[in-house]
């Protein structure tokens, strides 16, 4: 949540596990209008194609703009909504990892970015994924918002088991720091993802990080 000149707004990220079944619309559609949210980055729609017919399926009014990413058959796929009531939106970047969008507030015309990620799940995307982000950055006044499902750990009491690769994490790390972010800490949870087994594996996947700007323009960021 961010206060722009005593506004406040709500992005709402969620990895979704697919889109594409209407038993899902409704409880999705519940979720956006619970949240009060005015803007939703979803990870793994697994849909290939979106439009504005299918965006009402699972959205509540008002929300009438989005950008995607198809997904490749049943894997993957990104979209991030919004409604344009409150601000307006230009796809800037997108890529198989990624999609950016600069956002303009119709109240006060104040610019920022968020990138919505979705990060590979085998170690050799987690490579070539963590390369890429290590060297894709905002221009150093930019107030920037990356969110998303990294599918990366941070430090290895990220899970509730032992595990983790220590390798990635040390490249995860590398690339924050290279970036200059700033991570927003996660409040009412410690794990995002679970694996529902009977003893379940817990891990910390989705992660919510700043430009050192984004800081001093909106300093009532929080995440929960």
């Amino acid at each position: 949540m961010n206060n722009q000149a005593h506004r406040f707004w709500k992005v709402l990220c969620w990895n979704v596990r697919g889109i594409n079944s209407d038993e899902k619309w409704i409880p999705i559609k519940d979720t956006l209008t619970e949240a009060g949210c005015d803007v939703f980055c979803f990870q793994k729609t697994k849909r290939e194609a979106f439009d504005l017919q299918f965006l009402r399926k699972f959205s509540p009014s008002g929300f009438d703009s989005f950008e995607f990413l198809p997904s490749i058959g049943a894997s993957g796929g990104l979209i991030t909504g919004w409604k344009s009531s409150i601000f307006s939106g230009q796809l800037i970047f997108q890529n198989s990892f990624a999609i950016t969008i600069k956002f303009s507030a119709r109240h006060n015309n104040d610019s920022w970015l968020l990138t919505n990620i979705y990060g590979p799940c085998t170690h050799e995307g987690k490579i070539i994924f963590l390369q890429w982000f290590k060297h894709y950055t905002a221009a150093v006044d930019d107030n920037w918002l990356i969110v998303g499902d990294f599918n990366l750990l941070r430090k290895l009491d990220n899970r509730n088991k032992p595990g983790g690769d220590a390798n990635e994490m040390l490249l995860f790390n590398e690339a924050i720091n290279a970036l200059g972010l700033v991570e927003l800490p996660l409040y009412g949870k410690k794990y995002t993802w679970t694996n529902k087994q009977p003893s379940p594996l817990l891990e910390r996947l989705d992660w919510f990080f700043t430009s050192s700007s984004w800081t001093t323009a909106y300093p009532d960021t929080s995440v929960s």
